[in-house]
């Protein structure tokens, strides 16, 4: 193991005088001379494109400045996460409306938002983690920093008031008020579970008994639904049906949810450097989970900088001193299903162990608002079992509750550990200390950890909060569906591995381990990790190849082995690859800060690598270029010479031929297994990144997508060989930008996803705060980022577009960790929270 280096400390006071150095008066105007202010009061200084450097001379203070510059950038969207992790969306917006709970964009309706987290409320699930001590409850540090972050938040919200506020989408709002602590820990709870909440919210609040409807149990009922006899027996589906449905809707919400790339590199693969890290997360760009950066400081104790989601007082993913690390969605299930088999004439009544059990029936009510304006309740009785709570569907899919009923288990229930997992990576000195981290805190919901230090050495960790399934007790307990699901026995499946347990018998709950963080939990220790010299990384797959010269292996309950990596997982592997060796056709060997942004930036497609050829050979072999589809008749020929002229399989802006080629994709691939294309060289996993290969022109179904693209873009009115730049585009404050970037089933890297907003056509998620940071021997951190979708949600704001223009531009805002380099800036402005 490397030896951990003692790096000098500044003294306090010699901070202090740095931290005033070339400042402004706190009326946020630029001034001559520097205010007599030192960290004993938290001090908020900006840099270009409104990034704030936060300095205090405590926790609280440091808070306290968080919370005043997250609202002074984005007010709108944490009041409205305030509201809803306060069970209140029905009460100012109507019951209808749509509200984001998990990962995906208004995913459930504001009614059902409301009774989740009522239910949480009830249960007081967030004042009894909070009760405990630490390291089961939050450290003192978090405690005290989330103190001064409701304090600089208020403090804000008091300036301003609500009429005071600028951006429309809340200003004089009634539901914007001041928070309290429990609003902070509850919006970190729900950040939390949302791996979870995701796929289960509705399933939980739509559960009721055989015979009994969701109607009856609420909408003002006053009693709970009592179920009525059927009128014939419903015959269950066969597992394979529930396996095949349940991958089928995870896959789905795999391919429109959150995703990430991240790529560490050690002293092997660094030019002019000792280690480097590429943090590229595929975050929502509206909405709670927008990514805000910051650069926290507190001298002698603690000085990060990177992004946090908004509201969240620590640096989520970043760079300190000495390491710098990254998450990427893994695939590790965060939730896990029991089958319990229920009474036919009491069907709340469920077996274990021979015996019943009855389920345990909760009331829960929320204020709703009426048509008419008018206040009313409703009343929904929700059930749950000693695993969990009821639930009948997952991400959509029905689960009926028939003879038997499926209730779900939330590792990250009791999990506020993560606040503490945040706060240790932001005080890791190297990647030892985060793997420490990692493993003493269990903290992680559903993330993997890319990490890279200043030793040289680059880390990839998934060390996470996991049920404590081993491959054993899954051998025992699970069901016949459950083996098929957990399995994944269609090959190249990207849904995660998750489990049905037996629930008759109490020996098939999740087991405690005396090494786990918490009940339930797989012990860290034998959970993967791998520190290079070279390169490691991860696009959302599987630990498996983190890096493919040395594969780990792991229970079976965090994913796959010997399977077909993701397009987006070769390109990432690959270009490491390339770079490494300098045959990539760049100058050099080793990355660069430049090397990276512009491997980053190109925008290549790993899948138009593989299949563009081979896509204009069958274009070109249609007989007379007609191909019926639907009861059409579409002429492809056009498409044929728009295809081969995009020689460059980039996603530039410039490109040509790409829109057509994404459509042309997603129609070959839809609802498929990369495996499954019609592929002539198979998956094999002795050369997992270069198979499988050689699309088969010949086969009609290359034929057949081709033609429903060409048709998809003729109906929208769009040329085939139209410029990216044309089609993909974001609006801010009515200016429309163009973006670069595709899908991350292309094998695209810089993802970017696009969508319905409100209506419109407009990106939807993908690359959002994006750092790249290199260390050397000594001296500071070099560090560049950029935020896709810029600092501010408020359209008023100088920064809601800033940094997304930089972004259409491939430009990096060059990182300022030192007080010199904060001083140095030509648009400092400073604010001192007196």
């Amino acid at each position: 193991m490397p030896r951990r280096r003692t790096r000098a400390r500044l003294p306090i006071a010699v901070m202090a005088a740095l931290a005033v150095m070339s400042t402004t008066a706190s009326t946020g105007t630029p001034a001559a001379a520097a205010p007599a202010a030192g960290p004993d009061r938290p001090t908020i200084r900006y840099t270009e494109y409104g990034i704030p450097h936060i300095i205090a001379s405590d926790w609280e203070g440091l808070g306290t400045g968080y919370g005043y510059a997250a609202a002074k950038d984005n007010v709108c969207t944490l009041a409205d996460t305030y509201l809803m992790v306060d069970a209140q969306r029905s009460r100012y917006l109507g019951p209808d409306g749509r509200a984001s709970p998990g990962q995906n964009q208004n995913t459930t309706t504001n009614l059902n938002s409301d009774l989740y987290f009522q239910r949480l409320k009830d249960d007081r699930v967030v004042e009894r983690l909070l009760d405990l001590p630490a390291p089961d409850g939050p450290e003192p540090e978090v405690r005290e920093t989330v103190r001064g972050y409701v304090q600089g938040y208020n403090r804000y919200l008091a300036e301003t008031g609500a009429d005071g506020i600028t951006d429309p989408a809340c200003k004089g709002a009634a539901w914007v008020r001041p928070i309290t602590e429990l609003d902070v820990y509850r919006h970190a709870h729900a950040e939390i579970i949302m791996g979870g909440a995701d796929a289960l919210l509705d399933g939980q609040v739509n559960a009721v008994p055989p015979g009994a409807s969701a109607a009856s149990a609420s909408a003002g009922n006053t009693s709970p639904a009592k179920p009525s006899k059927p009128s014939k027996p419903v015959k269950p589906a066969k597992p394979e049906e529930v396996a095949k449905g349940i991958r089928a809707a995870l896959e789905a919400n795999r391919r429109d949810s959150m995703g990430s790339n991240a790529l560490a590199v050690g002293s092997q693969g660094v030019s002019g450097g000792t280690g480097m890290l590429l943090a590229n997360p595929h975050f929502p760009w509206q909405g709670k989970n927008r990514m805000w950066q910051s650069h926290l400081t507190i001298p002698g104790k603690l000085n990060v900088s990177g992004a946090s989601l908004l509201g969240l007082p620590a640096v989520n993913i970043g760079h300190n001193d000495d390491v710098a690390w990254s998450h990427t969605v893994a695939t590790v299930a965060p939730f896990g299903l029991f089958d319990v088999q229920v009474d036919p004439l009491n069907p709340t009544a469920y077996l274990v162990d021979g015996a019943w059990e009855r389920m345990t029936s909760q009331r829960v009510s929320v204020d709703v608002r009426n048509a008419d304006g008018s206040l009313g309740k409703v009343t929904r009785t929700l059930w749950s079992t000693r695993y969990g709570p009821v639930t009948t569907s997952i991400m959509g899919y029905p689960l009926p509750w028939v003879v038997s009923a499926h209730v779900v288990r939330d590792p990250n229930r009791d999990n506020l550990r993560a606040l503490n997992t945040w706060f240790g990576l932001d005080r890791a000195r190297d990647v030892h200390d985060v793997v420490d981290v990692l493993e003493t805190t269990q903290g992680v919901p559903f993330f993997n950890t890319v990490a890279a230090d200043r030793e040289g050495n680059a880390l990839y960790a998934n060390i996470q909060a996991v049920p404590n399934i081993t491959d054993e007790h899954a051998r025992a307990c699970l069901t016949e569906t459950g083996k098929l699901l957990f399995h994944q026995t269609v090959p190249g499946s990207n849904a995660p591995p998750v489990s049905i347990l037996d629930g008759k018998r109490s020996a098939c709950d999740w087991p405690d381990d005396p090494d786990a963080a918490a009940p339930g939990l797989l012990d860290p220790h034998v959970q993967p990790r791998l520190i290079r010299s070279d390169f490691v990384g991860n696009a959302n797959d599987s630990p498996w190849l983190a890096n493919p010269e040395q594969p780990l292996s792991y229970p079976r309950v965090m994913g796959d082995t010997a399977a077909p990596r993701s397009l987006r997982t070769q390109e990432l592997i690959l270009t490491a690859r390339k770079r490494i060796d300098g045959t990539d056709g760049l100058p050099g060997r080793g990355f660069t800060p430049e090397t990276m942004g512009r491997l980053l930036f190109a925008d290549n497609s790993r899948a138009a690598d593989l299949t563009l050829d081979a896509t204009v050979k069958a274009c070109r072999d249609v007989p007379f270029g007609l191909v019926l589809v639907d009861g059409n008749l579409v002429d492809v020929r056009e498409a044929c010479p728009a295809l081969a002229a995009w020689k460059s399989h980039d996603f530039t802006a410039d490109s040509r031929g790409s829109w057509l080629f994404a459509h042309y994709w997603a129609y070959l691939s839809g609802g498929k297994r990369l495996g499954d294309l019609p592929w002539k060289v198979p998956f094999d996993p002795k050369s997992p990144v270069h198979t499988p290969n050689s699309l088969d022109s010949g086969n009609s179904a290359v034929r057949d997508a081709l033609a429903r693209a060409v048709l998809a873009l003729r109906k929208a009115g769009v040329p085939l060989n139209a410029q990216l730049s044309d089609v993909q585009r974001v609006t801010r404050a009515g200016e429309q930008i163009p973006i670069h970037g595709s899908l991350g089933e292309l094998g695209v890297l810089n993802v970017i996803t696009p969508g319905q907003v409100d209506g419109k056509f407009d990106v939807t998620f993908g690359s959002s705060f994006v750092q790249q940071v290199r260390f050397t021997a000594d001296g500071p951190p070099e560090a560049y980022s950029v935020t896709a979708y810029s600092q501010s949600a408020d359209p008023t704001s100088p920064h809601h577009a800033d940094q997304t223009r930089l972004f259409a531009a491939s430009g990096w805002v060059t990182g300022r960790f030192t007080e010199e380099q904060i001083a140095a800036s030509p648009e400092l402005r400073t604010k001192v929270l007196d």
